[in-house]
């Protein structure tokens, strides 16, 4: 068994494909309208999804905003340097909602993000 996706709703798919590709640095791997069902998904990640967890966009035709809800927390994204990935969302416009440092009580470095649809993500440091 393996994780296959995480699913997120989004009120305007091509502002969050460009969020996620621009800041993030993923790649849109694929994406399909469904008529019938009145949606569209997308699949973005940073390589194939055979071999990756990657991140769908559900875009419900005609629903521009979604509540975030209370249970969910954060999708957490390693990088080489956590300051400089900071900076370089910072420059792509991105809503930074804590700046690059140490965790709290302890060393390894973190930001935290904002998407455009108000989903946090975390940059980590440390390596798996």
């Amino acid at each position: 068994m393996r994780l296959l996706h995480t699913m997120l709703r989004v009120g305007n798919l091509e502002q969050s494909i460009n969020f996620y590709k621009d800041v993030l640095g993923m790649k849109l791997l694929r994406q399909k309208d469904y008529p019938k069902g009145e949606f569209t998904l997308a699949f973005m990640g940073y390589g194939d999804e055979a071999d990756n967890t990657v991140i769908e966009f559900t875009y419900n035709w005609g629903v521009d905003q979604y509540e975030v809800g209370t249970g969910f927390g954060h999708l957490a994204i390693n990088v080489d340097d956590v300051y400089d990935a900071t900076e370089r969302a910072k420059s792509h416009g991105a809503k930074v909602i804590r700046e690059a440092g140490p965790m709290n009580g302890g060393e390894t470095i973190c930001a935290f993000l904002e998407d455009p649809n108000g989903y946090e993500i975390e940059l980590l440091s440390k390596k798996f």
